[in-house]
């Protein structure tokens, strides 16, 4: 499996633009005062399914082959890859099946069910959801797309990174948010073309640092998985991001769950817009670093906004 090059992102720009809108980069005073520096937001949870992976759905299913579109495709999600997955299924006309965790966000479930996909509850956790799915695609025949380990996924993610470049050319560090680590993957390859000397800062919940600890020890490792942040929630590392981010990713830093939470009210207070958890992990990182990044000019990705109302009460007590 060949990991995408700044050439695939730069495909995959053009390929998903009469699907999606651009989201726009946005600066708040407020924000600016807390940090200590200009921060600018890239709205993801602006996206028609609320998060930025939709963009590596469009991507990677409108290249399906006759066989594949025919068969229908399977994949595993917390939430945000199954609505990106069920999203663009929709749109090529294709089947779609996902399978989730029992306790996912019973938004997100709605979404996909209302996009046309059929919704699979398997399992405690997305690890079991993935071993579900797996064994799915083999014994049915269906296209199994995998969160992390697809090449035209995260060429497709990676232009969030490429239009925050475009809009604001003089950003000195962008904040990624990691789960599965296919968007922080896509940031660094995008980054990394545009500007070499662009720091790249990853953030991952500290309950749940599979990806950190596959990138801190250079290899695919488990880790227990215990966030409430679900689009952060992965309990193993993926073979692919994680090729891309030892290569390319120098910094790389955990949050704890109560300053996710926290970062939340602020988005809501301060940048006047719903993220969830995942969304709004790399503010929190922006100001657990604001001293260090004092005078720096900050990209920020709220990845998405689809957070539960458990999740929103929770954050607000």
């Amino acid at each position: 499996m060949q990991p995408p090059n700044f050439c695939d992102v730069l495909a995959a720009q053009k390929r998903i633009r009469p699907y999606l809108s651009r989201t726009p980069l946005h600066t708040y005073p407020s924000i600016n005062d807390l940090i200590g520096t200009e921060v600018f937001i890239k709205h993801e949870n602006y996206q028609p399914v609320g998060a930025f992976k939709v963009r590596g759905g469009i991507n990677l299913i409108s290249q399906l082959n006759p066989g594949e579109c025919r068969n229908g495709v399977i994949s595993a999600s917390t939430g945000n890859h199954g609505q990106s997955v069920a999203y663009a299924a929709r749109l090529f006309g294709i089947p779609a099946k996902i399978v989730v965790p029992e306790g996912a966000n019973p938004g997100k479930v709605a979404a996909m069910r209302g996009m046309g996909a059929e919704v699979i509850l398997f399992g405690a956790k997305f690890d079991d959801a993935v071993n579900r799915c797996a064994e799915l695609a083999v014994t049915d025949g269906y296209r199994y797309i995998h969160s992390g380990n697809e090449p035209l996924l995260i060429a497709g993610v990676g232009t969030v990174a490429l239009e925050m470049l475009e809009d604001q050319p003089d950003l000195d560090v962008l904040i990624v948010p990691v789960g599965g680590g296919s968007g922080a993957a896509g940031t660094c390859i995008a980054a990394n073309a545009i500007n070499p000397d662009l720091r790249v800062i990853g953030t991952q919940a500290a309950a749940s640092p599979a990806a950190y600890e596959s990138w801190r020890q250079k290899q695919v490792v488990s880790a227990p998985n215990n966030t409430f942040a679900d689009g952060l929630a992965t309990g193993r590392g993926f073979s692919l991001p994680q090729a891309i981010l030892a290569e390319r990713l120098k910094e790389f830093v955990l949050i704890e769950d109560d300053a996710i939470r926290q970062a939340m009210i602020w988005m809501i207070e301060r940048a006047h817009t719903l993220a969830e958890a995942a969304g709004s992990v790399a503010l929190a990182a922006a100001y657990m670093l604001r001293a260090e990044l004092r005078g720096k000019k900050i990209g920020i990705v709220c990845s998405g906004g689809n957070v539960s109302l458990d999740h929103l009460r929770e954050a607000l007590l």
